[in-house]
């Protein structure tokens, strides 16, 4: 089978296969997150309290988490 014949680009063949490979190995950009699809759906973060603020709210027990949230909302909704 003949080969096709040579085209040349104006690149080496280095430059080329660099060009390649940025091209195959580039991310797209990203998107931002998108808003939880679920009215009121819970969100995962990382916060980090005073001892004693967490200490206060997990005396009662299991609920904490939803307690900080409540008293988070109190705050909101007085402002």
């Amino acid at each position: 089978m003949a080969r096709p014949p040579f085209r040349s680009t104006g690149f080496s063949a280095r430059e080329a296969a660099e060009v390649a490979f940025k091209a195959a190995t580039t991310k797209p950009a990203e998107t931002p997150p998108q808003a939880p699809s679920l009215p009121n759906a819970k969100e995962t973060v990382s916060l980090r309290l005073d001892r004693a603020v967490l200490e206060h709210f997990q005396e009662d027990g299991p609920g904490w988490q939803e307690r900080i949230n409540e008293a988070l909302r109190q705050v909101i909704a007085s402002k």
